[in-house]
Parts: structure tokens; sequence; C-alpha cells
């Protein structure tokens, strides 16, 4: 099996050596093609207005100096268009990619990029405990966890134009109750926060940043699992049609003779 790993933190980021580590379980034939810098928040953005330059690090290890969608393209595209994969494993994300985050999350978005190609792709984040921990994350619960999530996942088909999402709990590995597959939650939008300062020269500039999760009622949510202790799975499509609101939709161009 031929496995391309990327991530949105970067090609030197922790969590892809433990991503690759966890690979090797399943396969020796990795394709790392990942950015060549942070990329934390790009989404589903492309590079479109410069020159991308991809470097090789190592046999088949490469970094791309744009994000995480660029990343896929470049090896589904390019670096491997003779030899496609046949899994997409995106992170390991530093940080949660859970609910509506996902919307944001460059983890998510080079799995939804695997998903477009056709190649079957699972994100995989290690939240943690609390803001500011910068590298010094632990990703102990996504390696001891990771080949008990990604197993079953690799042997079962995938429908079109669908991926999975992972979220590892901000636990030691030995106190993770289990893994559950739910479905995705919301934030309260205000959990943004926007903070103004000022540079040595009187100009102002701005830090965007987030506020502490707000849980959503219920526990099938990827929010409560982790909350909960649980390793979160949740399938994700790429169709975003609100099939429900169709019909209303269709009447408001609906007029009398």
């Amino acid at each position: 099996m031929r496995i391309l790993l990327t991530n949105d933190d970067g090609v030197n980021a922790g969590g892809l050596k433990v991503l690759e580590q966890l690979a090797r379980a399943f396969s020796d034939d990795l394709w790392v093609v990942a950015p060549a810098e942070e990329q934390s928040g790009a989404g589903h953005s492309l590079t479109l207005s410069r020159p991308i330059r991809l470097r090789k690090l190592d046999e088949r290890r490469f970094c791309v100096t744009g994000t995480p969608t660029d990343s896929v393209m470049m090896a589904v595209g390019h670096l491997m268009r003779e030899l496609k994969p046949d899994l997409v494993l995106s992170g390991v994300n530093r940080g949660a990619n859970l609910a509506d985050d996902v919307t944001y999350s460059g983890t998510v978005s080079a799995a939804m990029e695997g998903a477009l190609a056709g190649v079957r792709a699972i994100a995989l984040s290690q939240v943690y405990a609390r803001e500011g921990m910068g590298d010094t994350v632990p990703f102990d619960a996504a390696i001891g966890w990771g080949e008990r999530v990604l197993r079953p996942l690799i042997e079962t088909e995938f429908a079109p134009r669908t991926l999975v999402n992972v979220n590892f709990p901000a636990l030691p590995s030995d106190q993770v109750k289990g893994i559950r597959v739910v479905r995705q939650g919301f934030h309260d939008y205000g959990r943004a926060r926007i903070d103004q300062r000022t540079d040595p020269r009187g100009y102002d500039y701005f830090w965007f940043g987030l506020r502490p999760m707000v849980q959503t009622p219920g526990h099938d949510t990827d929010i409560e699992a982790v909350a909960d202790g649980y390793v979160s799975v949740t399938p994700l499509q790429l169709d975003l049609t609100h099939a429900a609101s169709m019909d209303a939709i269709r009447s408001a161009y609906s007029y009398g003779p």
C-alpha cells in the first residue's frame, strides 16, 4: 500500500514524525509531501498568485512552498502521477480540529483534497490541554491509539468524496477511554477572540485567537467525545448541499401568474 503523508504544521513538525511512525505499521512505501512552513488555518486554499517551489529533502520526502492543498495536489498530480497513493494521511495536527473548525483546518483540507482526487483520506489531530503549549504538545494519545484507530479505517471502503476526521483527547494514552464514531459538532461563533495591540511605531496590529470550547448539547458529537476522554472518529462528506432546504429555496423562486 502506497501512503501519502502530509500536514499543515510543516514538514519538520513533530506530529508528522508521529504520523510516519504510525504509517510504518501498514506500509514501507511512504511518501511525505508537506508545506515547507506552518500553514495552520490555511483551510482549503490554493496558491495562485505566486510560483510554488518544490524541494526534495530525501528519497520520497519533499516540501512545498505552499498550502496543505498545494502539497497534496503536487503529490498526486506531479510527484506520484504514475504511482497514485492508495491512502492520504494528514497530521498529526498540533491541536484540535473539531466541529465547524474543520472548515478552517489545513489538516482536514489536505485530506479533503485527497478525497477529491479519489483517494481514501484520513485527517488526524491531537487535542492539547491548554493554549500556549506550542511545540510542547504531547502526542501520547495519538501514539498509543493511532494504530488502533487507523487499522479498521484502512480496512473499510470509503464512499466517494468522503473522508474521516480523527481527534485524540488531551490525555495520557492509558487514560483514553476508547473510540467513538460521532457526528460533527458546532461552536458558538463568539468563541473567536481578536487581540488588538500596538507596535513600537504606534501602528495597530491584531492576533486572532479562540476562547475555550462551548460544548454542544448531548454526547453524540466530536466535541463531547473528546471532552469525555474518547478518540472521536467522524466521517465527513464534500457535498455541502443542505437537502432539507431545497424545497424552501425553490419555492422562493416560484412566482404566481
